[in-house]
């Protein structure tokens, strides 16, 4: 997981609008990024999907432009 992120904020790859998320009960400014890593690792439904990997670049959820931009 720690590859994946490289150098991003680990809530630009967590899903808060997941219903997985609203079932725990916790607000999203309480939590800091190691325990939204731990949440993601317990629970992959908790990752915002799409991840798309090209290069050292990682793409996450349906961000069109920046997938446009990578592939020219």
């Amino acid at each position: 997981m720690y590859n994946l992120l490289g150098e991003k904020d680990p809530s630009e790859f967590f899903s808060f609008r997941s219903p997985s998320f609203r079932k725990l009960g916790m607000e999203r400014n309480s939590i800091n990024s190691d325990t939204l890593i731990d949440l993601m690792l317990r629970e992959p439904r908790l990752i915002r999907r799409p991840l798309i990997s090209i290069g050292t670049q990682t793409i996450v959820g349906t961000d069109r432009k920046s997938l446009a931009e990578i592939l020219g």
